[in-house]
């Protein structure tokens, strides 16, 4: 018997981003990023995201899946984030954020994030 779960999530990027303001957020979203990567090479690779996936709740992940999350934000086709890679990443995920385009083109531009 197989379950279908689904799991909803919250997106709180709007809210960080009001409090925190866009300098605080992306300061934040950079340190999400440190926690993720490979210190070694400097970029969320396979490895070091399955190896976190347990800290993020996601021990259950495939390799697929864990492959595909990296394609998704993958722009320069190395098959790995690097930090501006998962900062746009994370933006184009939260629908909160995208869907106030007017602020947040403001402070993406400021910030030359995409």
């Amino acid at each position: 018997m197989e379950l279908d779960i689904a799991v909803d999530f919250e997106d709180y990027f709007p809210s960080m981003m009001e409090s925190l303001g866009a300098e605080g957020f992306i300061g934040e979203l950079c340190n999400g990023f440190r926690l993720l990567m490979d210190c070694e090479r400097g970029l969320i690779t396979f490895e070091s995201l399955k190896k976190n996936s347990i800290m993020l709740g996601l021990h259950d992940m495939r390799d697929d899946e864990i492959i595909c999350m990296l394609s998704e934000g993958d722009l320069d086709g190395d098959g790995a984030l690097n930090q501006v890679e998962f900062c746009i990443l994370m933006l184009r995920l939260s629908p909160g954020l995208m869907d106030n385009k007017g602020s947040t083109t403001q402070w993406v531009e400021e910030y030359d994030v995409i």
